[in-house]
Parts: structure tokens; sequence; C-alpha cells
């Protein structure tokens, strides 16, 4: 069993939860320093127009060098509002809309104040969902690479900066997508965009997007 490191995500995408649901022991990033242009804040989901970024604004109490931990969300905007809005504009006609909907609702009806706590709670919401026990560790310590050749480090791989062909573990499988026949087939999106449109056939379609090696 490989040991995968994880960095914290706002609503993953599904790179993310294709480890989740690997059999592979599980760890996120906690003692990292935060950085931006990243999925810890950021998630993508499909529009009527396309793809369509939603991000989290956040403060950094320490600059560039605040501990991931303690970057807290500026709920001076409307940033939930704007994110329920767009999800329900997006996912409003798809199959599974309503059970979804009900399940990521909580988390935009209340303010949360940390940004790492706020993604825990939402993954393992999302975990609850699809009826899936994964235990989740967190690091205790900072490295800035693994040599072991057990360790699977995804802190840089899943990136919006990286180009999805990097991912030697990783294979996007098709699935129904609800703007697909305007925009075309999108890979890697938010899990939610699968959650929306595929249920609890999620499971196993993200388990086939998991291999050791290509």
């Amino acid at each position: 069993m490989s040991r995968v490191i994880l960095s914290t995500a706002y609503l993953p995408p599904l790179q993310f939860f294709s480890r989740l649901v690997s059999g592979n022991s599980i760890c996120l990033e906690a003692c990292e320093n935060y950085l931006k242009q990243t999925y810890r804040n950021r998630c993508v989901i499909l529009s009527a127009n396309g793809v369509l970024p939603l991000s989290i604004p956040v403060i950094k109490t320490n600059g560039n060098h605040t501990p991931i931990r303690n970057v807290e969300i500026d709920n001076s905007s409307e940033w939930q509002k704007i994110h329920l809005r767009a999800i329900e504009a997006g996912y409003g006609s798809s199959p599974y809309f309503e059970f979804v909907f009900d399940m990521l609702y909580p988390f935009y009806s209340k303010k949360f104040i940390n940004l790492f706590d706020f993604n825990f709670e939402l993954i393992e919401a999302i975990l609850k969902f699809l009826e899936l026990k994964v235990e989740i560790n967190l690091t205790t310590d900072y490295s800035f690479e693994y040599s072991e050749s057990s360790i699977e480090d995804c802190r840089g791989l899943i990136s919006p900066k990286v180009k999805l062909e990097k991912d030697m573990q990783f294979t996007q499988v098709q699935y129904y997508q609800v703007f697909a026949h305007k925009v075309g087939f999108v890979p890697n999106l938010s899990i939610i965009d699968m959650l929306f449109n595929e249920g609890l056939a999620t499971v196993g379609l993200l388990k086939r997007m998991y291999s050791v090696s290509k």
C-alpha cells in the first residue's frame, strides 16, 4: 500500500478524489505554507458557457509565509452566495441535483473562518454522501520532497498549473455532463460535477480513473 500526500483543496478535482478511493493510505498536508492560484481555495465547475473557476477569498495573516492551517476565509464578500448561485445555474438540470445540493447547502448558509477546516469538513461530507469510509491523516511536519518509493506526493502534481497528462496515475473516464453538447466534455472538473451528473455511480468511475502505473 502506498502513502498518498495531498494538499488541501476546495471541492477538489477528480484527480484528488481518485486517490481517496484508491485504497492507499491518505495524508493531507497540514504543515505547508499557503500557495495562491491552486486548488487550495479554488475549484472548477462547468457552466453553460464553459469552465467556471470559483475562488474563496482568503486572508493570509502572515502574507506569503502563512501556514495553511492559519489561512482565514475573507467573509467580507458574498462569495458563498456567488458560488451557490453558480452551482445552481450550472447543475440545476442535472440528474442528481436535489440530493447533492442538499448535502452542499449547509456549507454556504453559515460562515466559516478557517479555510483548511472548511475544506476538510466539505471533503468529509462528500465521502459520507458517497458512503465511503476513508481515514485521512494529517502531516505533523513539512518535507519539501519525499524520496521513498512508497510515497506518492501529489502536492504539486494536482494543480491547475500542471498539465493533466503529467499525472501518470490518473486516466480521465468520460461521463455524462449537462453542457457537453454545447462545450464538449471537460476533464478533471470539481468532484461535484460528477456527483450532480452520476450520483453514487461516482465511486465506480473514480476507481477506474486511478492506476498504479500507465
